[in-house]
C-alpha cells in the first residue's frame, strides 16, 4: 500500500462515524411528522424521539471518554459503531414509540462512544505538527453533515418511508468498523479501575441539568424545575469534590487550573450556545417574520454551515502555525458581528443581504472552532486525551442544548398571536450575539498566556 494510505483510511473510518452521529439527529428532526403519523402519536410525544438521544449522549460522554483512556480509544470507537448500527436497525424496525425510544437511547450511547474519542483518535492519527489540520477536517465534516442532513433526509423520504433514515447507518457502520479494525492506531492504556460512582454522579448531574433546562423551555412547574437544577448542582458539586480527591479522576479537574484550557472550554460552551440560539431561531425568523417559504428558508440556512465547512480546514492549518487566541478573537469578532447584523436586518431584505451575514457567522465560527480544539487537546497530557475529548464533546452538547432551550424561553416571553413573532425572533438572535460576545472576551484573555 502506498505511503500515507493507512492514515487516510484511518481518517476515513472516524469520518464515517462522525457523519453518522451528526446526520442521525438532523435527518430524524425532518422525519418527526411522518413518524408521529405512522405510529399514531402526538407531535409533543414525537419530540422525545430527539430528546432520548440527546439525554443518553450527554449523560454518557464523560464516563465513556474515561473508559476509553483505560481500555483504548479504538476499542471504544469500534464498540460505539456496533452499538449505534444495531440500535439503528432497531429504530428502523420499531413498531411503537417505546421501542423507537429505546433504539434512540442506544443510538445516543453509541454516538457518545463515537464522538467522545474523536479528538483523541485525531491526536493519535496525525503528527503533532498537523493536529490543527486534522481537527479542522473534523469540524468540516460536522458542518457539511449539518448542511446536508435535511437534503439527504428529504431525498430518502421521497423514495421510501421513514425507517430508511435509520437503516442506512447499518452498512455505513459496517464499513467504518472494518476500516477501524485494520487501520486505527493502537494507543497506550491507562491502568486504573473504572470509577462507577463518578460515572453515576456525572450522568445524574447532566441528566438533571438537561431536564431542568428542558423544563424551562416547555413551561414545567417552577418547583420541579428548581428542584431538578438544585439537585443537579448538588450532585455536580459532589462529583467535583470526588474528582479532586482521586489520584486518577474520571474528569481531570487539574486541567481546569490551566488558564488556557479553562478559558478555551468556557469560550467553546458560550459559542455553541450562541450557535444553538441562532440555528433554532433563524428558521422562525425567516419563515414567520420575513415570509420566506420552507425551500427558500432551507437555502438561506445552508450559508452558515457551508461557510463553516469551507473555512474550518484553512483555520486548522493556520492553527498549526499561529496562536489560537488570536485566531479565536478574529473568528468570534466575525461571528458576533454577523449575528448583530442579522438581528438588524431591514423588513424586506434580499436573499443575498441575508446570506452574507450568515457567511460571516459561519466563517467566524470555523476560524474559532478548529484552533480552539487544537489548543485544548495540546493542553492535556496524551494519556488523558480521551477524558479531554469527553469534556470537549460535553461542552458542545451542553451549549447546543442550552441554546435551543433559551430560544423556547425567549419565545415564551412574547405573544406570537399579537404580532410578537418578530420581536421574539430578533431577541433570540440578539441573545445569541451576546453569548458570542462573551465568548470573544473570554477567548481573548488567552492572548496573555
Amino acid at each position: 500500500m502506498p505511503a500515507g494510505w493507512p492514515r487516510r483510511l484511518a481518517v476515513a473510518t472516524i469520518t464515517i462515524g462522525l457523519m453518522m452521529s451528526v446526520l442521525s439527529n438532523s435527518m430524524t428532526n425532518l422525519a418527526l411528522p411522518y413518524i408521529a403519523q405512522d405510529l399514531n402519536i402526538t407531535a409533543e410525544s414525537s419530540i422525545w424521539i430527539v430528546n432520548a438521544t440527546q439525554i443518553a449522549l450527554i449523560i454518557s460522554l464523560l464516563p465513556v471518554a474515561a473508559l476509553a483512556d483505560i481500555v483504548g480509544y479504538r476499542h471504544v470507537y469500534r464498540f460505539g459503531l456496533v452499538l449505534f448500527s444495531l440500535a439503528s436497525i432497531g429504530c428502523a424496525l420499531a413498531p411503537s414509540l417505546p421501542w423507537l425510544l429505546a433504539g434512540r437511547t442506544f443510538q445516543g450511547l453509541g454516538g457518545a462512544a463515537i464522538m467522545s474519542v474523536q479528538p483523541a483518535l485525531v491526536r493519535a492519527i496525525y503528527p503533532r505538527s498537523q493536529l490543527g489540520r486534522g481537527l479542522g477536517f473534523n469540524t468540516t465534516v460536522v458542518a457539511t453533515s449539518l448542511a446536508a442532513g435535511p437534503s439527504i433526509g428529504a431525498a430518502l423520504l421521497s423514495i421510501t418511508s421513514w425507517p430508511i433514515l435509520f437503516a442506512v447507518y447499518a452498512p455505513l457502520g459496517l464499513i467504518s468498523f472494518v476500516l477501524a479494525e485494520r487501520y486505527l492506531p493502537h494507543t497506550t492504556h491507562t491502568h486504573r479501575p473504572f470509577d462507577v460512582i463518578s460515572a453515576a454522579l456525572s450522568g445524574a448531574t447532566f441528566g438533571l441539568l438537561i431536564f431542568g433546562i428542558d423544563g424551562m423551555a416547555h413551561g414545567h412547574q417552577t418547583t420541579i424545575i428548581v428542584s431538578e437544577l438544585a439537585l443537579a448542582g448538588a450532585l455536580g458539586t459532589l462529583f467535583v469534590w470526588r474528582q479532586k480527591r482521586l489520584a486518577e479522576p474520571m474528569m481531570p479537574i487539574d486541567v481546569f487550573r490551566r488558564p488556557i484550557f479553562a478559558l478555551s472550554i468556557t469560550a467553546s460552551t458560550c459559542t455553541f450556545t450562541a450557535q444553538g440560539l441562532a440555528f433554532v431561531s433563524l428558521p422562525f425568523f425567516f419563515h414567520t417574520v420575513l415570509g420566506r417559504d420552507a425551500t427558500n428558508t432551507g437555502i438561506l440556512l445552508t450559508a452558515w454551515p457551508l461557510a463553516l465547512a469551507t473555512i474550518a480546514p484553512i483555520a486548522g492549518r493556520l492553527a498549526d502555525r499561529h496562536h489560537a487566541g488570536l485566531l479565536g478573537a478574529i473568528g468570534l469578532t466575525s461571528m458576533t458581528a454577523g449575528l448583530v447584523l442579522t438581528a438588524l436586518l431591514p423588513p424586506n431584505p434580499s436573499s443575498a443581504d441575508i446570506m452574507w451575514r450568515l457567511v460571516l457567522c459561519g466563517a467566524g465560527f470555523g476560524i474559532f472552532a478548529s484552533p480552539n480544539n487544537r489548543l485544548m487537546m495540546n493542553a492535556v497530557p496524551r494519556e488523558r486525551s480521551g477524558s479531554a475529548g469527553g469534556i470537549i464533546a460535553t461542552a458542545r452538547t451542553l451549549g447546543q442544548t442550552m441554546g435551543a432551550a433559551l430560544v423556547a424561553v425567549v419565545f415564551g416571553l412574547f405573544d406570537f398571536s399579537s404580532g410578537g413573532a418578530a420581536d421574539a425572533a430578533r431577541a433570540a438572535i440578539w441573545l445569541g450575539a451576546g453569548f458570542a460576545a462573551v465568548a470573544l472576551v473570554i477567548g481573548s484573555l488567552r492572548l496573555r498566556h
